[in-house]
């Protein structure tokens, strides 16, 4: 059974940085693509960032790009999103996903809130 958990989340000030984790077990993670995706109050879940299999390509959008730096421990099962310069409209639940074979398996979150 696919499972993901994720930590790293807390209070920060603006301007400050984070390192989420996301640990995977259940499937043999270094064959898949991993993503983070984020979720803010009153507001669809979007795509963050993803990271390819042996990590070699990384994509990110537009708005946290320069800022959040995705990477992956295959040897762990993990994945991490390195957040830094964190503004207010980072705030938001962070889950990690993957996708196997028609399934999607996320994790349960972790909140992150960029306040001063």
């Amino acid at each position: 059974q696919v499972q993901l958990v994720e930590s790293g989340g807390g209070l920060v000030q603006p301007g400050g940085s984070l390192r989420l984790s996301c640990v995977a077990s259940g499937l043999f993670f270094n064959i898949y693509t991993m993503y983070w995706y984020r979720q803010a109050p009153g507001k669809e879940r979007e795509l963050v960032a993803s990271i390819s299999s042996i990590g070699s390509n990384t994509n990110y959008v537009d708005s946290v790009k320069g800022r959040f730096t995705i990477s992956r421990d295959n040897a762990k099962n993990t994945v991490y999103l390195q957040m830094n310069s964190l503004k207010p409209e980072d705030t938001a639940v962070y889950y990690c996903k993957v996708r196997q074979s028609t399934n999607d398996y996320w994790g349960q979150g972790t909140q992150v809130t960029v306040s001063s």
